[in-house]
């Protein structure tokens, strides 16, 4: 095994695995020089064809080549080719910060008062802007609009921003994971108790995927025989990364691609914590699912790292920073999160001297502010952007998050996260003062929701960009008569025993 620790002239291939020392650095260049020639006069379609024959013709001489399932622990869309992002950044900031805070008050205040109710606040706290930047530019509501199978654990954060749309009310929120004549609200996406609300079940753990493809499935078939225009719309499928363990979650991958269901778009949540603990604490479960759905013939979108990263790749002449996050395995990263930005300079940036050089401009604070991709719009827009245009396969975002982000010392990153129901009152004073939330102290401990006046600039924001994607979701429509449920007496025999 190559030891990382003594050798500095590593290159890192992308594949998981580390290239020996360069015998012969000159013919290498050479090799490479020629390669950007081809780019540069005849363009990535002859450069890509030139690659194919290569390595066709190195299997042909039986070189033995690694598994290319597997790219860069770098983000897929690069910043010269990163779209403007449309919208305002600084209004949509504000109103994640409140659907944040919604949801966090929503389920501390239940668990204060009941705390057999539970509820999650950590997985919503890592998916938020994932879920934000789809809501303000993405999900398309209406007849015609897209399918959208949201996260079961991420429900309270899908409540919260409901409530500051107007369609769920305060009462409602006051009666979270409790029934009480319809205006309570259910533990999970499921519309059996909520028919004008949840569009899809998700829950049980793997069900949604599973479902989402055979959605996509379904509308292509429509399309394909003329009864339903479908070409326009979209599903999205929204897992975690634990969930993607559930037999059920891979069970439909290869259907997907052999079908070519470019309609489907899978998030999926990395946040490296599953239920009870680490996904792959000693592995890398971006790079697992990478090589698992590229396998199946799905296109892989990585969004991995925030703006703040990207002059620090541009200082990297080297490739030390790749090198480092390839050595890095999951559980470390996971203590990273937990830990604050002079913790992350010792441990991660100094290992060794030219990474330590990169970051000597910054504060402590400033490495604590790196953002991990699934918390950067921006970044996170890319993605979208780069898996809705794609044609001819199902997309994969594999987008990497803090359990728990913003959750301070109680919550971000830690093992215990998803199991959290409760906050003290001085980390909510905290998580306000983190959010820049327009709330007292006494508002704070009290739990009280906030909602901005409806001609604010964020609820202006709000409502017209749902109004330009046609509406609000997650939205059901009934238009089926009801069927009585048969009574139990009706299976008796069914039931009865055999003795």
């Amino acid at each position: 095994m190559t030891d990382l620790s003594d050798r500095t002239e590593l290159v890192f291939s992308g594949y998981w695995r580390v290239l020996p020392k360069d015998a012969d650095p000159v013919e290498t260049r050479e090799w490479l020089q020629a390669f950007d020639a081809v780019l540069e006069t005849e363009g990535a379609e002859r450069a890509h064809f030139l690659l194919r024959r290569l390595l066709d013709h190195a299997r042909a001489r039986r070189v033995s080549l690694p598994p290319f399932l597997s790219t860069p622990y770098c983000n897929t869309v690069s910043l010269a080719d990163q779209p403007q992002f449309p919208g305002n950044l600084e209004v949509e900031a504000r109103l994640g910060a409140l659907v944040r805070w919604n949801a966090l008050a929503m389920v501390v205040r239940a668990n204060r008062e009941h705390p057999e109710l539970g509820g999650h606040l950590a997985t919503y706290a890592s998916s938020a802007d994932l879920f934000e930047v789809g809501y303000n530019h993405f999900f398309r509501a209406g007849p015609n609009g897209d399918a959208v199978y949201f996260q079961p654990h991420s429900a309270p954060g899908v409540y919260a921003r409901a409530f500051l749309e107007g369609r769920l009310a305060e009462e409602n929120l006051a009666n979270y994971r409790r029934e009480t004549a319809g205006k309570g609200l259910s533990s999970y996406c499921h519309p059996w108790l909520m028919p004008g609300f949840w569009q899809f079940p998700t829950g049980s753990m793997g069900l949604g995927a599973l479902n989402a493809i055979y959605q996509a499935r379904f509308m292509r078939y429509l399309a394909d025989r003329g009864l339903l225009q479908t070409a326009a719309r979209k599903v999205w499928c929204f897992v975690g990364d634990g969930e993607m363990d559930e037999p059920e979650s891979i069970a439909g991958l290869s259907l997907a691609a052999r079908e070519g269901l470019d309609n489907l778009v899978f998030v999926v949540n990395c946040n490296l914590q599953r239920l009870d603990g680490p996904v792959r604490g000693n592995g890398s479960i971006v790079q697992e699912l990478e090589g698992l759905y590229a396998g199946a013939g799905w296109n892989v979108v990585k969004v991995l790292w925030g703006s703040d990263w990207d002059p620090l790749f541009a200082r990297d002449t080297e490739g030390v920073i790749l090198k480092r996050l390839h050595e890095t395995v999951d559980g470390e990263f996971q203590t990273y999160a937990a830990t604050d930005g002079r913790f992350n300079r010792e441990h991660f940036f100094n290992k060794y001297p030219e990474l330590q050089a990169i970051v000597a401009h910054l504060s402590d604070e400033d490495i604590d502010r790196l953002r991990r991709g699934g918390h950067d719009p921006v970044k996170i827009y890319a993605g979208y952007l780069a898996a809705a245009a794609h044609r001819g396969q199902p997309t994969v975002i594999l987008a990497q998050t803090k359990k728990g982000y913003g959750m301070g010392h109680e919550g971000q990153g830690k093992m215990g996260a998803h199991q959290q129901k409760k906050l003290e009152d001085d980390a909510l004073l905290a998580f306000r003062d983190r959010f820049a939330l327009p709330l007292s102290d006494a508002d704070v401990i009290a739990l009280r929701l906030y909602k901005p006046d409806e001609d604010s600039p964020e609820m202006k924001y709000l409502h017209a960009r749902r109004t330009a994607l046609g509406g609000y979701l997650p939205s059901r429509e009934g238009k089926t008569r009801d069927l009585p449920v048969p009574a139990l007496s009706e299976f008796s025999k069914l039931l009865a025993g055999s003795g």
